[in-house]
């Protein structure tokens, strides 16, 4: 599948500190001290939900079980879903408490075991054919496409964070055996499976091709060409080699060279599968959605697509978009869905997004999956500036003429000009968890996620000598805005919607469900930024992370 960089190609110091070096830290002087203060009495709050989207955050990779249900395995959900092939119903769903963490793929051994890659930790993980939680490899992050041989050798390969193809051990005793380093640069093979010629066939997302390993000697043929974004690959009941496109959204058979397409669905397609019965199966990463399309060529829709991991929202030329990581999505204010960009991993022009901001006519997209900042012309459909090779960047605004960005990697607010490359302005540095920003006025603004605290970091278009204390006590805050004179938060591991004024006093608005959480330490703790924004009547649109949901919270509640 596609998927979540977050290896930063730049040291992270200090992205956990100890607890001693938390607690009262203190830059600056604290203006509000907003923890002291008890929560005022006030009127309930109507917390509307305005638009939802799938019931899977992005889904990724697809198995039929030996049960012959359906599995579906996402990555930010650190989920598999396990459907009921005919109606979609869903029959279980495994997660952490399971020990599942980010799953990209899976696949299902000859012996009634299991496996999945968790891409951003690096691991293989699974259980045995008595259900034991089994370990089978540990290696770096990127690994991303597993399948099985008939005989039951396990294979994976790594792409976006690696590019290296392995063989592991399903029981987790022997190192994994490299058998190729040579596919990069950026990607291995993404979906593989195992042919009915004892060869393990796979795409190159980059090359425009699928590939088959003669998995004994090391070597490999070059089997199709001329697709545009190949996912993943997969031989139906009667031996037939299909490949996704993820590019088209087309699903095509390749018989002797010949390439016949058999099915055709939206860009930002993540895998497929065939049962038994020659039924297709698909995912989507872009919209989450699950589809079956049976011999007849009817098209079933068993599980719904749309926000898949909305993170940050914004309020731009009278509609609410959102960062869906693998798209934008626009909202007219009544929460009708007015348009979709989506984009392709790393091939599409866009790029992906997880934050968001108005910038007059244009957008400004923040993805630490990409590693990098853009100003993106949603009408023209074009990348109007981009600042590239940056180490985890959560949020970016407009502020003094510069792009200022939120770089967890470097721990740092940063500004940068999109007219003169040489120009770079240090707002604050050594921040444990710089997340969301918030520029008013000549005034600049810093949610630390870590230290529980909004900062302002400058004033007059020039950063501070030391950044200014002015709401504490929060729980990990990410987006806020500021609304004559006050701070509303998104306080993303509680959930809780906060309004504090300028005596500190707190009015609560609202409760989502809480944010996810990092897979590791290489990604920023947000890793899914909970946004909020402002309409101009004063409405407030929070997009709810784990939830799936767009809400509003009207003005003079």
């Amino acid at each position: 599948m596609p998927n979540y960089p977050p290896i930063y190609r730049y040291g992270l110091p200090g992205i956990f500190l100890a607890a001693s070096l938390l607690v009262g830290c203190q830059p600056g002087h604290e203006a509000t001290p907003g923890a002291d203060t008890a929560p005022s009495t006030s009127p309930a709050i109507s917390l509307e939900v305005i638009a939802t989207g799938s019931n899977i955050a992005g889904a990724n990779g697809l198995a039929i079980g030996p049960d012959g249900l359906l599995y579906v395995a996402s990555v930010l959900g650190s989920t598999i879903t396990v459907l009921d092939p005919d109606s979609g119903d869903v029959v279980r769903t495994w997660g952490l408490e399971d020990g599942v963490i980010g799953p990209d793929d899976l696949a299902f051994g000859p012996d009634g075991s299991w496996f999945w890659t968790s891409i951003m930790t690096g691991e293989v993980g699974g259980f045995d054919a008595d259900g034991n939680k089994v370990i089978a490899a540990q290696l770096t992050p990127g690994v991303n496409p597993i399948t099985f041989s008939d005989d039951g050798r396990l294979f994976v390969a790594q792409c976006f964070f690696g590019a290296d193809l392995y063989e592991v051990d399903p029981k987790g005793i022997n190192e994994a055996r490299l058998i190729s380093d040579q596919l990069g640069p950026g990607c291995g093979l993404n979906g593989m499976d195992w042919g009915p010629d004892g060869r393990l066939y796979g795409p190159r997302w980059f090359n425009g091709e699928v590939i088959s390993f003669n998995v004994d000697d090391n070597t490999y043929r070059l089997e199709a060409t001329g697709f545009s974004t190949p996912a993943a690959v997969k031989f139906s009941a009667t031996g037939e080699l299909h490949v996704l496109d993820t590019g088209t959204g087309a699903v095509i058979k390749v018989d002797d060279g010949k390439m016949t397409e058999v099915a055709m669905f939206s860009p930002g397609l993540d895998n497929f599968v065939f049962d038994s019965d020659g039924r297709l199966f698909v995912s989507s990463f872009a919209d989450g959605f699950v589809s079956r399309r049976d011999n007849n060529g009817t098209v079933t829709e068993l599980q719904p697509g749309g926000m898949s991991h909305s993170g940050g929202v914004t309020f731009h030329q009278g509609e609410i978009i959102t960062a869906d990581l693998h798209a934008i999505r626009g909202y007219h204010l009544d929460g009708s869905e007015s348009f979709v960009q989506r984009n392709v991993l790393r091939v599409g022009i866009m790029g992906s997004a997880l934050n968001i901001a108005s910038d007059g006519d244009n957008l400004l997209l923040t993805s630490w999956v990409d590693g990098d900042v853009r100003v993106w012309d949603q009408t023209n459909q074009r990348r109007v500036w981009q600042k590239a090779a940056l180490a985890g960047p959560v949020a970016a605004v407009r502020y003094a003429g510069l792009v200022v960005v939120a770089e967890h990697g470097t721990r740092r607010v940063v500004g940068f000009s999109d007219s003169d490359d040489s120009v770079e302005i240090v707002f604050a540095a050594e921040l444990p968890a710089p997340t969301g920003l918030f520029a008013v006025g000549e005034t600049l603004y810093v949610s630390d996620r870590v230290l529980g605290q909004i900062l302002k970091v400058a004033a007059a278009g020039k950063p501070l000598a030391l950044p200014e204390v002015v709401v504490g006590g929060l729980t990990t805050p990410e987006g806020f805005i500021v609304r004559d004179g006050n701070f509303i938060v998104v306080e993303a591991d509680t959930g809780a919607i906060t309004e504090i004024d300028a005596t500190g006093n707190r009015r609560h608005l609202g409760t989502i469900t809480p944010g996810s959480q990092a897979a590791s330490p290489a990604e920023p703790p947000s890793q899914v930024f909970n946004g909020i924004a402002q309409d101009n009547d004063g409405n407030l649109y929070v997009a709810g992370e784990t939830e799936r949901k767009l809400f509003r919270i009207k003005a003079n509640q």
